[in-house]
């Protein structure tokens, strides 16, 4: 992970490539591509959608502000996919299509209305996966006496002094590998997560 305390939308506004660009795609490909699956898509048509969405990240990010509202950068990404599906959909009018396809508009309204609760699914997914994903790559980045006490901790729900016993160490480096883990955590979700 970068030792820079900017988030990674920061980063990517500032350098939109190179390891920013490499750590979005890699939270982001596996959640757009599990949404596109919904549609009735084929794989090549969900991989050509889900670079879609995100050559107009990197080109629209520059541009994006994200003024500390809650969600503002999920908000976003969800317009930018419903927006391609939509293209998409238009795009492919004079061709034959799978059935359900008349229900798609219907759908994409409710995805794109942050009230419905379609929109509210799309919200708790991609908090879920986003946080499951940085952990993962958190936990790629970290000695692993500092992710074991952090799991435990944090994950598990133990307290620090049963996991310091646990694991042989003192119960003040068990507060700092939480310390250190939750950091690096706060920083790379900033502006992804609402909290």
């Amino acid at each position: 992970m970068s030792d820079t305390s900017a988030s990674l939308l920061q980063r990517l506004r500032e350098q939109p490539q190179g390891e920013a660009w490499q750590r979005l795609v890699g939270i982001y490909t596996p959640l757009l591509k599990q949404w596109l699956g919904r549609y009735g898509l084929q794989a090549s048509d969900v991989d050509d959608l889900v670079q879609d969405v995100m050559a107009v990240v990197v080109r629209e990010m520059p541009q994006f502000e994200h003024h500390q509202r809650a969600g503002a950068f999920r908000r976003w990404l969800r317009t930018i996919l419903v927006n391609r599906l939509r293209g998409f959909w238009r795009a492919r009018e004079n061709r034959p299509q799978a059935g359900g396809d008349s229900d798609l508009g219907q759908m994409l309204d409710q995805l794109e209305d942050p009230q419905s609760g379609l929109s509210q699914l799309w919200d708790k997914e991609h908090d879920r996966h986003v946080m499951a994903r940085l952990l993962e790559q958190i936990e790629a980045e970290v000695r692993p006496p500092t992710w074991q006490a952090f799991r435990r901790v944090v994950l598990d729900g133990k307290d620090e002094e049963t996991v310091a016993t646990e694991l042989g160490i003192s119960v003040n480096a068990v507060f700092i590998a939480k310390s250190r883990v939750l950091a690096r955590l706060r920083r790379e979700a900033q502006d992804l997560l609402d909290s």
